[in-house]
């Protein structure tokens, strides 16, 4: 075995074994009880981001955890087209070369679309192989490939044709960069800064006005009524009246209705129905008329001549000029509010009314609500189910159209006449392929629609698509791994897709699509703020990867993955990480080395003192907490676990107890010691394998030689039963107390590691006493104690430590093992150091300017800081007492 762990050439080794050897390909087997994942298909424009990195860990753990359990284990991989965002990337390859998608026409640019895809579209599934993933790579589906338009379609088809698709105008989120309409789960809305216009509207019939409080003062000339609450007193003789709209001077109503807040503004708010869903909602309510003043481009529409054409921002300053000088203008006042922008490309959202093809949800909602309310899915942590069912339970009809080029074009067809203008008598017919006749005219030519699906509604496809439902719903292997065990996503799409799946899942298969929801945070840099390329502050996984090794990163990651919550993360993470890797290998390759020699172990487990016990009876604890951990999706305790475990109490407190054991004369001895060693080890890398795959496949190979199974296709080993186990952790406890706080005064007495000291126990317990009695052994080897003195009313000598553990005193006589007078002045030097430290922290806590502009987490470093130094002088000044 070599001396040092070389992540580069072991990962690259199991890399290649795991995919050539098809580890985790998976079939039905009836005679295996299923687990089954879909991967949360990324972007084909996507690179492996820290993100990435979390989400693919967490499932990886999962399936590796589950395979090792028993379980006929599927992954299944695959990419997203990722419509808007993918097109967007190569339309601004074609603005470098001075081109459009239009200079290409449709064909030529989906052309160009595919190429792009099939010759970078893979990058991220080859950087999960680098994670060390263990998907079904055979398996691996892209969400445009022939299975899964086969499956849109399939879907598409069936829901028009039970009525709940239909295509209507109505006010949509408009992106005029990306051109196209946008569901209301892809706007992203923000708080800016921006103002409010205070504007007079006239009366018709008589002097006065009604002033109107507005944050965009140019959509007033689409303005078609004033609304007030009905509750509102100031307004209620003057609903039902006419008013004049200024510029424009058409007549239009003040209107009440329950939806106007009596505190916002004036408490009087203009209404445009055609570019705002609130307004929208009012016009339904109140039978107003709706004007179109903005148009696809954001260009002024149906308005004065002098307004056409300008964009909305040019339009806005000219409105407020005109509005100023015709003495309408009260006054402009800073206001914050919520602005919404394009998920993908960060454009100010248009609200428009247009055509599009919308998916009515509301059974589907109802019955997704059901299945959560039923714990049909159970999300993990639970507090994300009432935001769940809260959505569903306020979703309005999809719109599931997108005007686009690049994604599943709408299987919708039309029937046209010889000159291609449509037949309007004749229903658009939703058809896989193109129809061959039309069933009301018997006309033979058809075009197509335009417009794509939203991306979402094949990523809301995917847990049945990728088992090729659409070209067999009845499929064996739909059946066997239909519905799937867990979702591991970030709450970020939680909506935009997890709840879209349920629905889907629950209208085609009437079965949920996943038993259980595992929700985790995002990755956060070590200050707690988003990692951005804007800030500066982004950590490439494949950076660290090659620095510290995988096993590192999907460690450290795992470490600070607490369910639901973001997490920090920064180098110190991973270099902590790296170096738990290297204590598995060294201790790894201790025990590996003091096998030389040994011809066969026995495979029974026979303890033959204490330690044996304790370690035995500390890995089941351990054990039970890991898988715990691992079944309820909680990471960071596990790898907490793991660490504990293996660093604390196997390396630093059994291997050393072990030693003189495995430097015994008698070879029976030392097989005894060191069965357990490695019956622990081969478990305790079983355990870790999940989260660590690499390093513990290759030490598990060395250790079983190269003709047994690889960790990944073993099962895991049967629990040790140990009698009494409280007792003997309890009884371990009390030496490691006595081993601990002998170690801690021997640092605080500046006596030398070499130095061989005695030890003085004064016990009134005889049961402690016995206990010490009978591992003294340990005592003396690991707190370097050269005769032990254990009795009752024993007396403390002069100049002598003392330390207290389990209710009994520790005396180290000091006596010609230190120099007391220096001791003491260089002791007296450290309190000095400590009381100047104290000052200066105080000075600074002190310093109201520095408490108001410090960040909070420094002032917490100071705080410890200061902390740190009053116990030091503690324990420090309890030293002196001892020297006399």
């Amino acid at each position: 075995m070599e001396k040092v762990y070389d992540s580069k050439s072991v990962e690259q080794k199991w890399r290649k074994y795991w995919i050539e050897n098809k580890t985790f390909s998976a079939v039905c087997d009836k005679n295996k009880k299923p687990f089954t994942i879909v991967i949360p298909p990324p972007n084909v424009t996507g690179s492996l981001h820290m993100g990435h990195a979390l989400n693919n860990t967490l499932q990886d753990i999962i399936i590796r955890f589950k395979k090792l359990s028993g379980f006929n284990t599927l992954w299944v991989p695959g990419t997203d087209h990722g419509g808007i965002a993918t097109q967007n990337v190569v339309e601004k390859l074609l603005k470098k070369e001075g081109k459009t998608k239009y200079d290409l026409g449709r064909e030529k640019f989906l052309e160009t679309m595919w190429k792009w895809r099939n010759d970078t579209g893979d990058t991220i599934l080859q950087q999960l192989k680098q994670l060390g993933c263990g998907l079904d790579w055979d398996r691996t589906a892209f969400t445009m490939d022939e299975s899964r338009s086969k499956s849109v379609k399939r879907a598409f088809i069936d829901l028009f044709n039970k009525g709940l698709i239909y295509r209507g105008k109505r006010l949509v989120n408009w992106c005029p960069r990306c051109a196209t309409a946008l569901s209301d789960i892809e706007v992203e809305y923000a708080d800016e800064k921006s103002n409010l216009w205070h504007i007079k509207y006239p009366f018709r019939d008589s002097e006065g006005y009604v002033i109107v409080a507005t944050t965009r003062p140019e959509t007033m000339l689409g303005d078609t009524a004033v609304a007030v609450s009905p509750d509102d007193e100031r307004y209620a003789n003057v609903v039902g009246q006419t008013i004049k709209l200024p510029i424009v001077n058409r007549e239009i109503k003040i209107v009440s209705d329950y939806i106007v807040e009596k505190s916002f503004g004036t408490g009087a708010v203009k209404v445009t129905p055609a570019h705002d869903a609130t307004d929208n909602e009012i016009s339904k309510r109140n039978n107003l008329e709706i004007i179109e003043i903005i148009d696809a481009d954001g260009k002024m529409i149906n308005v004065p001549e002098k307004y056409k054409g300008l964009s909305v921002k040019d339009a806005r300053q000219a409105v407020v000029k005109d509005l100023e000088e015709g003495g309408f203008l009260v006054k402009i006042e800073d206001y914050s509010h919520s602005v919404g922008r394009c998920y993908r490309c960060s454009t100010t959202i248009e609200p428009l009314m247009s055509e599009q093809w919308f998916l009515n949800v509301g059974d589907m909602s109802k019955k997704a609500v059901s299945a959560a309310n039923e714990e049909k899915t159970k999300f993990y942590p639970s507090s994300w189910k009432k935001p769940y069912v809260l959505w569903l339970e306020n979703l309005r009809d999809w719109c599931i159209s997108r005007q686009i080029w690049w994604g599943h074009r709408i299987p919708v067809y039309y029937c046209v006449d010889q000159k291609g203008n449509k037949n309007t008598n004749c229903k658009p017919i939703a058809a896989a392929e193109t129809p061959k006749e039309c069933p009301n005219c018997k006309g033979i030519k058809f075009v197509q629609d335009e417009d794509v699906l939203d991306t979402w509604f094949s990523s809301a496809l995917w847990p049945i698509s990728v088992f090729n439902w659409g070209e067999n719903p009845d499929n064996e292997d739909l059946k066997y791994f239909y519905p799937t065990s867990v979702l591991a996503t970030g709450h970020e799409i939680l909506y935009l897709w997890v709840a879209r799946m349920v629905q889907f899942g629950l209208e085609f298969m009437k079965e949920v699509p996943y038993s259980h929801v595992f929700i985790h945070g995002i990755v956060r840099d070590k200050q707690g703020k988003k990692m951005s390329k804007s800030l500066g502050n982004v950590i490439d996984p494949l950076t660290i990867m090659e620095q510290y090794g995988t096993d590192a990163l999907r460690f450290a990651l795992a470490q600070a993955a607490a369910p639901g919550r973001d997490m920090q993360i920064s180098d110190e993470s991973f270099l902590a990480a790296r170096n738990f890797a290297n204590k598995i290998w060294n201790a790894s390759r201790f025990i590996i080395m003091n096998l030389e020699g040994i011809d066969k172990l026995d495979e029974t487990v026979k303890p033959s003192e204490l330690a044996d016990e304790w370690i035995l009876a500390e890995f089941e604890n351990a054990r039970k907490k890991i898988s715990a951990a691992y079944e309820s999706y909680d990471m960071d305790c596990a790898a907490r676990e793991l660490y504990d475990f293996f660093w604390t109490k196997y390396c630093d407190w059994y291997i050393e107890l072990s030693k003189i054991r495995m430097m015994s004369e008698d070879i029976a001895v030392k097989k005894q010691v060191l069965s357990i060693l490695i019956k622990i080890l081969k478990s305790a890398l079983q355990l870790m394998s999940p989260v660590m795959p690499f390093i513990t496949s290759e030490i598990w190979e060395i250790l079983n030689k190269k003709d047994s199974a690889v960790i990944a296709e073993t099962t895991l080993q049967d629990a040790f039963e140990i009698p009494n186990k409280e007792s003997v952790v309890e009884k371990m406890s009390l030496i490691q107390d006595v081993i601990t706080k002998i170690r801690t005064l021997r640092s605080e007495m500046n006596i030398s590691p070499a130095v061989q000291v005695e030890a003085i126990f004064n016990i009134s317990d005889s049961s402690k006493e016995n206990i010490l009695k009978d591992n003294e052994s340990y005592v003396k080897q690991l707190a370097k104690i050269s005769a032990v003195k254990i009795g009752k009313n024993l007396k403390r000598p002069n100049n002598s430590a003392l330390a207290v553990a389990g209710g009994f005193e520790i005396f180290l006589p000091l006596e010609g093992l230190i120099d007391i007078e220096k001791e003491k002045a260089r002791l007296a030097k450290e309190i000095l150091a400590a009381r100047q430290e104290i000052d200066r922290t105080n000075a600074k806590l002190s310093n109201e300017n520095f408490i108001k502009r410090a960040p909070a987490a420094e002032v917490e470093k100071i705080n410890i800081r200061l902390n740190e130094a009053k116990l030091k002088i503690e324990k420090i000044e309890e030293s002196l007492k001892f020297l006399g």
